[in-house]
């Protein structure tokens, strides 16, 4: 058993909830919030896909296994030694709030979707807290129908350290705790607080419901549930997928860095092979159409870069679209020196299934154009896409950056 305070070996539904996300880096445990948990696996601060990962295989085998938090954190010390990540707070607290908060939380998901046939649910509060809240203390015993909304603020857990449960109940059950019905649900009352003092992106404010910490107020596993429902019209249940608005609170409030000057001359003429143009592109990074090239990028990345990326399914180079290929510099400039790097999480309903999407974003001012360009990469697991604009009365330069920002660069680098 991974913990006694956990109450329960893990179990199907657990397991599956959890290996199920993908893998999310980020900067700040701000970066994403409540439900985007339940598609995303992070550890917050850890900004590169290696880190993630080792951390992934660590929180997998301690929910499967039943790791205790002592051999959880002799893996947390050798990924740390292994990545030379420097982590905020102590590293006790630390391996602590990584382990305590995967365990509940999966745990929690895997009980919502097993307490779905029960019509009733009850609140319990574990009597293994060392520090109750005498918040959670009050909810002990209530009961409430499946269906109450209360549930999708107040499924437990409902803070860092929280060890409260959900039982699921009959109506046999409620006769013999002397209740001809369910409790009426409490009053839900907001408070605000500011979250991401320490935070790249900056510090917000955000209402939570009074007995709750920041980043707990929605029931694990729901979102993940609820999107296996076909939506009515294509808004994507993932905040921050395609045509999505971004992730809750976390549309950037900061200004988009002045374009940099870039030689007309430096552009590829018109009417090439579509050869000769991808041939361009790959050269950027040291590569060629026979001879494939690995590049690091400003975080660390590292990106395979080859003749694939313009090979079709029939083995074709393809490199040319609608006149744009001329700008194919702009695009290798945006991967090699952005302005900003953003990663998000795209839920493809018809797959069922999840992409992490990295995206490159840098603007350029042209030689001879009016407005600036705007020059876009983005890479997932599904493949690439590459987009050269010049923004009009139209879309925002804004709507592109879209979901978990990684990187910004600093002003002082853009003068």
């Amino acid at each position: 058993m991974a913990s006694a305070a956990f109450g329960a070996l893990p179990f199907r539904e657990q397991i599956g909830f959890f290996q199920r996300k993908l893998n999310l880096p980020t900067t700040a445990w701000t970066d994403i919030y409540t439900q985007e948990h339940d598609y995303a696996f992070v550890v917050a601060g850890a900004n590169r896909d290696a880190i993630v990962s080792d951390f992934r295989t660590a929180v997998e085998k301690a929910i499967v296994d039943g790791t205790t938090l002592e051999e959880f954190r002799r893996d947390f010390d050798r990924i740390v030694a292994k990545h030379g990540w420097d982590y905020n707070g102590g590293r006790n607290w630390r391996s602590r709030v990584i382990y305590d908060t995967n365990l509940s939380t999966s745990y929690a998901a895997g009980r919502w979707e097993q307490l779905q046939h029960a019509p009733y649910w009850q609140y319990e509060h574990s009597d293994w807290v060392a520090h109750p809240r005498p918040h959670h203390v009050a909810l002990h015993g209530l009961v409430l129908e499946r269906d109450n909304p209360w549930w999708k603020l107040y499924f437990p857990p409902n803070g860092w350290g929280c060890e409260c449960k959900v039982k699921g109940l009959w109506s046999r059950d409620l006769e013999k705790l002397g209740k001809t019905g369910p409790d009426q649900a409490p009053e839900v009352k907001y408070a605000e607080h500011i979250i991401g003092v320490r935070s790249p992106n900056g510090p917000r404010t955000v209402k939570v419901p009074e007995g709750i910490d920041p980043g707990f107020e929605y029931s694990p596993g729901n979102a993940r549930l609820r999107s296996a429902i076909p939506p009515e019209r294509p808004d994507p249940p993932v905040p921050g997928s395609a045509g999505g608005h971004g992730l809750p609170n976390q549309r950037p409030d900061w200004p988009l860095p002045p374009a940099r000057p870039f030689a007309a001359t430096d552009l590829l003429p018109a009417g090439l092979p579509a050869e000769d143009y991808a041939s361009a592109y790959l050269a950027k990074f040291g590569a060629t159409l026979t001879q494939p090239a690995v590049y690091q990028d400003v975080i660390g990345e590292r990106l395979v870069v080859g003749a694939e990326l313009f090979t079709d399914a029939k083995g074709n180079i393809k490199a040319t679209k609608r006149g744009r290929e001329v700008f194919m510099p702009l695009l290798a400039q945006a991967l090699q020196d952005p302005d900003e790097i953003w990663v998000r999480l795209e839920w493809m309903h018809a797959l069922q299934k999840s992409v992490v999407r990295r995206r490159y974003i840098a603007r350029f001012q042209v030689e001879g154009e009016e407005t600036p360009a705007l020059a876009v990469f983005e890479v997932g697991s599904d493949g690439w896409a590459g987009v050269t604009t010049f923004p009009g009365t139209g879309q925002s330069e804004a709507d592109w950056r879209v979901g978990v920002n990684l990187y910004r660069r600093l002003q002082e680098d853009q003068e």
